[in-house]
């Protein structure tokens, strides 16, 4: 993986975790660093309920999805689980041009084939508050 999507990456994950933050407090979150397990999601959301999330964040200047092949297998394995993949899209030279696309797992090989062209389940300019992810997220 090019350095430059691992910061980008992260800085996404920055992102989440303050709107998590501020939108809901109750939830925790813990970035998985799963090198030994290949395919597991980044992040591990435990709602305020107690119901648990694992979401695969990925950035792309693109509309390609860079999804291994163990995601991919993971997210189609644990599809009736709640799990997804985040896209945090940016064009490299217009910093205003800035998007997120919400998927579910049960759609990774979808997502690895034709990137950001599959229907997502939510879509929303990054620049804006999209905390409307989140509640989608938990419904599941």
């Amino acid at each position: 993986i090019p350095r430059t999507a691992v910061r980008q990456e992260s800085g996404f994950y920055q992102k989440l975790k303050t709107l998590i933050q501020k939108n809901k407090p109750k939830w925790i979150i813990t970035r998985l660093e799963t090198w030994a397990l290949p395919g597991v999601p980044d992040l591990l959301i435990c709602d305020g309920a107690g119901k648990l999330h694992l979401v695969e964040l990925k950035f792309t200047t693109s509309k390609v999805v860079a999804l291994s092949p163990h995601q991919v297998s993971f997210l189609v394995k644990h599809k009736k689980a709640s799990v997804w993949i985040m896209v945090y899209k940016s064009q490299v030279r217009k910093s205003n041009e800035q998007e997120v696309f919400l998927y579910h797992g049960k759609d990774a090989v979808d997502v690895r084939m034709e990137g950001l062209e599959i229907e997502p389940v939510y879509y929303a300019d990054a620049t804006k508050d999209w905390s409307d992810i989140l509640n989608l997220i938990s419904k599941k």
